[in-house]
């Protein structure tokens, strides 16, 4: 049981997930109403009304946990006068987990073979020893490059500020995407949407990629624009002919018809972000112990 000494901490609103309780606990907080919190944690990605409506009432309130990495919705609320983290990193294994599966399942055909009803011949290829291009520098990328270490691929990371990353044969900047579309097996999407970002791949860049590659999409989407990622706005012919076979965690296709056949694109909810029992509790428990430093 919490010290009375612990950070008094909030979970708002009510139909918080139950885990986040459990992490604020493990954390080494203590759970209190709104009105007596010195922290309190979001347990909702939207709602920024209701945040706004819950901060005027707990007064002594000097830290806010928001609970994505995505804080588009909340940036009318966000102040000077509190500390704001957010949940950044917390899902970047698993979604880099989930790129790997994608990745597996596209190129060596096994999206086409669960379609089969007889037997066929051998396709695709290997990602040992691919050629991959990662666009994005986060924390997705860095886990994303742990991960492909045991393919021994040669991994080209496209970012706007160039630094070695350990895992990345290359670095490059943004304004050299083209050169690190031709040749790779792999593309995959592991970046924010901004205005810069935004139809980062489009008909012309698709055109670019080898006839064989691959495309992956785990890019954050804005949670102000539905169904939006750095694909959609400037190539949906391009997507919808098939020509570079595709994945995604993110809607893309939420009002497109269903795609037909085995070699079409394939999407998955945004269920991204499944965690190990246990992991919430190390991803809140840091910021928990912090405020008595605030």
């Amino acid at each position: 049981m919490p010290s009375s000494s612990a950070p008094r901490i909030a979970l708002a609103p009510e139909n918080s997930p139950r885990w986040m309780a459990d992490a604020i606990e493990a954390g080494g907080g203590r759970l209190v109403p709104v009105t007596g919190a010195e922290g309190l944690v979001w347990g909702t990605p939207a709602r920024p009304a209701e945040l706004v409506a819950t901060l005027d009432t707990a007064p002594d309130v000097r830290w806010v946990q928001l609970p994505y990495a995505g804080v588009e919705r909340f940036l009318d609320v966000i102040d000077d006068d509190r500390t704001w983290t957010c949940g950044k990193g917390v899902y970047a294994e698993p979604v880099a987990e989930l790129a790997i599966g994608f990745a597996l399942s596209l190129m060596r055909g096994i999206h086409f073979y669960s379609h089969a009803t007889t037997w066929l011949p051998p396709r695709g290829r290997n990602l040992l020893d691919g050629r991959v291009t990662i666009l994005g520098g986060g924390g997705i990328s860095e886990s994303l490059l742990r991960l492909l270490t045991p393919f021994r691929a040669h991994v080209t990371v496209v970012r706007n500020r160039v630094q070695a990353m350990d895992g990345a044969d290359v670095v490059i900047e943004s304004e050299r995407l083209y050169e690190a579309l031709s040749g790779a097996d792999l593309v995959v999407l592991a970046l924010a949407l901004t205005a810069d970002t935004e139809g980062i791949i489009g008909a012309d860049e698709l055109r670019l990629m080898e006839r064989h590659a691959f495309l992956i999409n785990v890019a954050a989407r804005s949670p102000a624009r539905r169904s939006t990622s750095p694909t959609q706005n400037r190539s949906p012919k391009a997507i919808r002919c098939g020509r570079c076979p595709t994945a995604s965690s993110r809607p893309m296709w939420a009002t497109r018809p269903r795609w037909p056949n085995p070699s079409s694109p394939s999407a998955s909810p945004p269920t991204f972000g499944v965690l190990r029992p246990g992991r919430p509790s190390s991803a809140l428990s840091t910021p928990i112990s912090a405020t008595e430093d605030r």
